[in-house]
């Protein structure tokens, strides 16, 4: 099983207060990300996330096909970081921590993702013919969104074992 890692970086000129109210609500995802790629949860999410929170959503990404993805926030420090892992979804596993730290110029926001496709060769064909290029987009997407609506002090983007 071939594990894929992603690394995104950026500085953003916001407080860690905002930064933490912004990225851990599942319900600005669809403003960061691109039109292809539609998250609806389903499920009810509090105010503030903590560990063992387990989310429901519906996501349309690959041909507009619908489906389900469960996620649990494996790991909270609230105003820090978040790891959220699927439990129920497309790829057989699925990490993703959102780190916040405090730098001179603002919040240093960090996606450290790690997963695997499912379905063995099948499986790491599709993810060289499209989903590589697919959560690429989807980074690129929020990078520019956050630059626009933040300002970018800094930016750093590094994409790892594609």
């Amino acid at each position: 099983m071939k594990i894929y890692q992603l690394h995104y970086q950026q500085v953003l000129k916001m407080s860690r207060n905002e930064a933490w109210r912004f990225f851990s609500s599942p319900q600005h995802l669809n403003t960061i990300t691109p039109d292809f790629f539609t998250i609806t949860p389903t499920s009810t999410v509090p105010e503030e996330i903590y560990s063992g929170l387990m989310i429901a959503y519906t996501m349309q990404a690959v041909f507009s096909w619908p489906m389900a993805w469960l996620s649990e926030i494996s790991h909270c420090a609230s105003g820090h970081y978040f790891i959220y892992e699927q439990r129920i979804g497309p790829f057989k596993f699925w990490s993703h921590e959102v780190r916040l730290t405090e730098q001179e110029k603002g919040i240093m926001l960090e996606d450290i993702v790690f997963y695997s496709m499912p379905f063995g060769l099948f499986g790491s064909l599709c993810h060289k013919l499209m989903i590589a290029d697919k959560l690429a987009d989807i980074f690129i997407t929020r990078r520019n969104y956050l630059e626009q609506r933040w300002g970018v002090s800094e930016l750093n983007v590094d994409s790892m074992n594609q």
